[in-house]
């Protein structure tokens, strides 16, 4: 799990990958579309995601291969591939964005983008996705919390940032006004802790990187701007003075 974790949480990168966030309406409000992908091979075994992976060449088109136009080309074709939707490139709001580490097998900063389910059936590509599930945020990380539900920081980031989101309309909305957020980690705590850029202890990271896992201060009275992901128990703890 280190190395996996580690490879997510690196200002360094060599290259670009693009993830999608689809959301429908469900009987008991916003859902996003989970795909667990396979134990025994591939990025992230076991683990349930949303859909992505990395941008080629092709996507690129001669331009940045980490430009925006191309992490839109990439995302449309990695949905297809994955779980056979056709996306519209100019219907995705790109909304986050996390760059991975130094010394990673695969150096890849990933965009996030959301977009509302297409019409269309789910298909899914055998090799690359071993079940899918529509899910509220909430219960995706209830799941999580119960040990049942692998999830990676930036997919569970992202199912905590939705889970008071309503309706699609309104996650939708509230996505583009934002901006693109950057999330540029580092480790600590002995891998327990993943610091984001704003947090205090940042810069800090390197030399508390290797120190035994304590149980982090999370009162609410905890002094200094927080902004980190505590994994030393189940569930996760995320601060976010920003």
């Amino acid at each position: 799990m280190q190395s996996d974790l580690e490879s997510l949480t690196s200002p360094v990168a060599t290259g670009a990958a693009a993830t999608v966030v689809l959301l429908r309406d469900g009987e008991r409000g916003l859902e996003v579309l989970l795909a667990e992908r396979p134990r025994d091979r591939g990025s992230f075994p076991g683990a349930w995601v949303f859909p992505g992976g990395a941008v080629d060449a092709a996507d690129a088109a001669g331009h940045p291969i980490d430009g925006i136009d191309a992490a839109r080309r990439a995302a449309v074709r990695e949905t297809r591939e994955e779980v056979g939707l056709e996306l519209d490139p100019d219907e995705l709001v790109p909304f986050s964005h996390w760059t991975p580490p130094k010394g990673s097998p695969k150096q890849l900063t990933t965009t996030f983008f959301a977009v509302r389910m297409p019409d269309g059936e789910l298909r899914l590509a055998p090799d690359e996705v071993v079940a899918a599930e529509w899910l509220r945020p909430v219960d995706a990380l209830e799941r999580h919390a119960a040990g049942s539900m692998t999830l990676w920081p930036p997919t569970w980031v992202t199912l905590h940032g939705l889970a008071s989101a309503a309706s699609v309309d309104e996650a939708l909305d509230e996505l583009r006004r934002g901006e693109v957020r950057p999330f540029v980690a580092r480790v600590a705590d002995g891998g327990s802790t993943i610091l984001w850029q704003e947090d205090d202890e940042y810069a800090d990271a390197e030399r508390i990187r290797e120190r035994e896992p304590a149980v982090p201060d999370d009162a609410p009275d905890a002094e200094g701007n927080r902004h980190r992901l505590m994994m030393d128990r189940l569930p996760w703890v995320y601060l976010d003075s920003f």
